[in-house]
This record gives structure tokens, C-alpha cells and sequence, in this order.
């Protein structure tokens, strides 16, 4: 009697199950989501009815009005106006954010220096950032942009920072033993990790910036999202100012998945991450 090699039970279901599970969560999560969206969406109709439509639109005039901006093509104009800010600003932040968090993790003395200012900068309310960018630079692109770095910065800075702490001491040793030129050490060894503490400091600092980049629209700008904003206010256009608030929403929402993907797609070869 010819005996059979064993079959490891629970193999192949156990490998299907790996293969499926992701997605499953992933529509899952997904259904969840277009539920909460669609309850939360009647919730609002059923308030505007009770109270009032001049007084809260229903869900349907503020996508009407929402289709009519992107008709007429203001509502381009005015995101690219707050964009161009934002990235400028943004800029900036990784500019100055990355040496000095790089400083920071490197010297006991640097953090130090940099720890009242940059907690000082990290936890000044929204509101004081723009009527600070409205005093200095008045109306124009100038407040919204250095308010913008000012926000982001804190967050760079010190997300960089952990990044260097985390390096390996050893393997810094080992490149120092065999001279390793400095520039080959950052490229090879400090890069790599601090890739991934920059790119989280760049989520949530983007994510502060953004917001009060467009208050600060509200106090000092002449275009942009947070402009008008505060124009269908003064207008009382309570239905302007919700559809501008949507499209504000929805494109932090895209630009959110957007980095998603790209942290996936960077990292993808570290599986704790991807």
C-alpha cells in the first residue's frame, strides 16, 4: 500500500482567506462609510425642513449651487488661488522644518534652543495666525503663505527630529570607522529613515496649515476659498457659504487619499507601513 504525503490541513483556505480579507475590509469600510454619508445627508434634510431654508438650505440647494460654481468655473479659480498659497507656504515649511528638525535630533543643545519656539508656534490658536498675517502683510498672498509655513513647520520639525533619534548608532559608527563621507551618510542611512517621520509630518502638518491658511483668506486675501467664504457671509448666502465649505471639504478628502496612496506606493517595501 502506497501511503499518501500528508496534506497540511487548512493550507489553501488559510491562504484564500489572507488573499480575501483585505479587500473584504477594504468594501467594508467603504459601505460603512457611503452609510454614515447618506444618513448624515437626510439628518441635514429633515433639519432644514424643520427650521428653515433661509436659515439652513437643504442638502439639494446647496448641490445645485455647488453644480453652478463649477459651471461657471469660479470655484477653479479661487481653489488654484488658495493652492498655490498652501504649497508656497507648504514649501517653505519643508524649506526651513527639515534642517532644523535634523539639528534638533542630532544636538541636545539645538533641541533646547528650538523647543520653546517651536512649541510656541505648534500651539498658537488659528485665529491669532491670521489676524497676525492681516496686521503684518495686510491683504494679499503674503499673510496666507507665511501663516501657512509658520503652522507646518513645528510639525516637520519635529517629526524629523524623532527620525534622527531613531538611526541606528551602531551603523553610524561602522560609516564613521570606514569614513564614510557625511553626504553618503545622509543619502544611505538618514534618508531612508527619516523618509517615513517626514512624509507623517507632511499629513498633519498639510492638514493644519490648510485650514488655517483659509481662515486666514477670511481676514487678509482679495480670492481664494476662505475669501469667499467670508464674502457669502456678509452677503448672508448661507447656501454659498455651505457649498464652499463642501468643495472644501471634498478636496481635503481627496488630497488625503491622495496621500495615502503615495505613502503606500513610497513604502511599499517596508510591510509594517504599506
Amino acid at each position: 500500500m502506497v501511503s499518501k504525503a500528508p496534506v497540511v490541513a487548512g493550507t489553501r483556505p488559510v491562504m484564500s482567506t489572507v488573499s480575501t480579507s483585505a479587500p473584504r475590509n477594504g468594501l467594508q469600510r467603504r459601505a460603512i462609510s457611503f452609510v454614515a454619508l447618506i444618513l448624515a445627508v437626510v439628518l441635514w434634510a429633515a433639519a432644514a425642513w424643520l427650521i428653515s431654508d433661509n436659515i439652513l438650505p437643504s442638502p439639494f440647494t446647496v448641490f445645485g449651487r455647488m453644480i453652478e460654481l463649477v459651471v461657471s468655473g469660479e470655484v477653479f479659480v479661487h481653489f488654484f488661488s488658495s493652492i498655490q498659497k498652501i504649497l508656497a507656504g507648504f514649501g517653505l515649511a519643508l524649506l526651513f522644518g527639515i534642517p532644523i528638525g535634523f539639528a534638533i535630533g542630532k544636538s541636545q543643545f539645538m533641541a533646547a534652543y528650538f523647543a520653546i519656539p517651536l512649541f510656541t508656534f505648534g500651539n498658537i490658536p488659528g485665529l491669532t495666525y491670521a489676524v497676525f498675517g492681516l496686521v503684518v502683510f495686510g491683504i494679499g498672498a503674503g499673510g496666507p503663505i507665511t501663516v501657512s509655513a509658520m503652522v507646518a513647520l513645528p510639525f516637520i520639525a519635529l517629526n524629523v527630529a524623532e527620525g534622527v533619534r531613531s538611526v541606528d548608532g551602531g551603523l553610524l559608527r561602522m560609516c564613521r570607522a570606514y569614513k564614510r563621507p557625511f553626504g553618503t551618510i545622509v543619502r544611505h542611512v538618514y534618508a531612508p529613515a527619516l523618509a517615513a517621520f517626514v512624509f507623517s509630518g507632511v499629513r498633519y502638518g498639510f492638514a493644519m496649515a490648510w485650514k488655517v491658511e483659509a481662515l486666514t483668506e477670511v481676514f487678509g486675501a482679495g480670492e481664494g476659498v476662505g475669501f469667499m467664504i467670508k464674502r457669502a457671509y456678509q452677503e448672508f448666502h448661507v447656501g454659498d457659504m455651505l457649498a464652499w465649505t463642501m468643495f472644501f471639504v471634498i478636496v481635503m478628502l481627496l488630497i488625503e487619499q491622495g496621500l495615502n496612496m503615495l505613502e503606500k506606493r513610497i513604502f511599499a517595501w517596508r510591510k509594517d507601513l504599506a
